[in-house]
């Protein structure tokens, strides 16, 4: 495992160099950034280094942290996909988009790590074992269906190990695991997921959670597997069905344990669940009640915007799903209480396709040629707080610097504090 970087701070710097690599921690080989912060949590620890001339040094320690040593590792290579999922959102992309988005992860590090869903389908019963070993919990879980045949069918894997004594395994030994399920109309629902549904919940409280998310189709499907949509009436159901078991699951374990996609609630026309019932929120990444947190923010902190004067317009952009909720909780408030120039404009997603609706997967082009056309309307336009990563790109690879110079007005981007984005944007 090389060192890419040493802090001056750092007892071991003048002793080895960049480019060093640990060789073992007490005696056991190292293989990347979480085994060793493993390895060295020993109240004695001894670390074996070797220099670029492939010189070996050790050094002792004793009750420390791995953090205070200042050593920065190389990353490890993310391990990939081994699956053909019939539903992949990777493979619904056109070509030319940022190199990152084709790689299909299946690393149970970054799922430790990041919150990353994987299917365990290139987890080894030693990498198991090595999971339980060093707590790596929690884990998130792409389980999609219980019924094995069933899934290796949808993920086109037919050496899938059965997946409920992999949980199994996981649960017993004290790891925590967030499970999601992508529903795919007329494959994985109904009798079949009210099946996926009770293995898992067997299984609690080792599965701590589930999530039911809605299958994303592009308009790039050539060659693919033929999926439909899910319908207003499709998702009616899928809410009936995950309303009857939250009541079933809070009498019997005390937890809802199963969760709807904000994306159902958004097709079935429904209200969101008020905030308690999404209770530690534990699916909120994979877009479940982060509608209802936004809502249940913007009520809580909107009084301090009875202080705000300002003669601006200021243009909120947000993906179709979204735009319900922030009309009738957000814009009607800020307009008719506060007397504040806010307008809430929905984007169509021409790149992938109308039928992808959250602002998540707005591209900077798609928002630009809105932009474009009400900017001589307003004095401020709002994006989305999740359509740029963390380096100010776009999904199409357009810099928000480069965003900013196609237009004449500021462009701010927004925050999920609503109520803060407003205060901002009429400053």
């Amino acid at each position: 495992m090389r060192i890419v970087a040493i802090d001056r701070l750092s007892p071991l710097f003048g002793h080895i160099e960049v480019g060093d690599k640990v060789v073992a921690v007490n005696d056991h080989a190292v293989f990347d950034p979480i085994d060793f912060q493993f390895r060295t949590s020993e109240e004695e620890v001894t670390i074996r280094f070797s220099d670029q001339d492939n010189l070996e040094l050790e050094f002792e320690f004793e009750d420390f942290e791995a953090s205070q040593l200042g050593l920065t590792f190389e990353q490890p290579k993310v391990r990939t996909c081994q699956c053909n999922c019939i539903f992949c959102f990777v493979h619904q992309q056109p070509k030319g988009m940022r190199r990152s988005l084709y790689v299909k992860d299946e690393d149970y590090r970054l799922s430790f790590t990041h919150g990353n869903f994987v299917t365990l389908a290139n987890t080894s019963d030693k990498e198991l074992k090595r999971i339980a070993a060093q707590r790596l919990s929690p884990l998130y879980v792409s389980v999609h269906t219980t019924d094995d045949d069933l899934r290796r069918r949808m993920l086109r894997n037919r050496k899938l190990e059965p997946i409920l004594s992999r949980l199994k395994f996981l649960a017993e030994n004290n790891i925590t695991l967030h499970t999601q399920v992508v529903l795919c109309p007329g494959i994985n629902d109904g009798d079949n997921l009210e099946e996926t549904i009770v293995d898992l919940a067997n299984l609690h409280p080792g599965v701590s959670s589930l999530a039911v998310v809605p299958v994303g189709l592009t308009k790039y499907r050539e060659r693919l597997s033929p999926l439909d949509r899910y319908t207003p009436q499709l998702a009616e159901k899928v809410l009936a069905q995950v309303d009857d078991f939250q009541r079933s699951f809070l009498d019997r374990l005390g937890t809802r344990f199963i969760w709807a996609a904000d994306e159902f609630y958004v097709l079935a026309d429904r209200s969101f669940p008020r905030r308690c019932e999404y209770e530690e929120m534990p699916q909120f990444e994979n877009g479940v009640g982060m509608v209802r947190e936004a809502i249940t923010m913007f009520n809580r902190r909107r009084a301090q915007l009875k202080n705000v004067k300002s003669r601006k317009s200021v243009t909120f952009m947000t993906g179709r799903s979204a735009i319900s909720s922030l009309v009738s909780h957000v814009h009607k408030y800020v307009r008719e209480e506060v007397g504040l120039a806010l307008d809430i404009l929905p984007v169509d997603n021409r790149f992938w396709g109308k039928g992808v609706t959250v602002s998540g997967l707005l591209t900077g082009q798609d928002l630009l040629r809105e932009a474009k056309a009400v900017q001589k309307k307003c004095d401020t336009i709002v994006l989305p707080p999740n359509c740029l990563n963390e380096d100010d790109l776009f999904l199409d690879d357009l810099t928000l610097r480069q965003f900013r110079e196609c237009l004449d007005r500021p462009v701010l981007v927004g925050q999920y504090d609503i109520a803060a984005t407003v205060k901002e944007a009429f400053s």
